[in-house]
């Protein structure tokens, strides 16, 4: 078998700066800049632009698609009328 043939595996720090959030994972990510993290150690850290401490749909603060303005204006635009319906708009 051939030796060397998988990316190196190591311990990283991924953060989010727009959080102010970091974790520690391992991974086969790359980066010259470095942290110093709780147990002492050294590791390269990676920047993020969102992680799930800034995702709106992990913080509840996502926003809905007014979707019953939508239809709303489908069935104003469209007549209501779907398929297999008569021209009066019944099925």
């Amino acid at each position: 078998m051939r030796q060397d043939k998988h990316p190196d595996y190591h311990s990283v720090v991924f953060r989010d700066r727009a959080a102010g959030y970091a974790f520690l994972t391992r991974s086969t990510a790359t980066s010259d800049q470095t942290i110093e993290w709780d147990d002492g150690e050294t590791y390269p850290v990676v920047d993020v632009e969102i992680s799930s401490e800034s995702h709106p749909f992990y913080t509840g603060k996502a926003r809905t698609v007014d979707s019953e303005g939508r239809i709303a204006q489908f069935e104003r635009r469209y007549g209501g009328a779907g398929q297999g319906a008569d021209k009066d708009g019944t099925a």
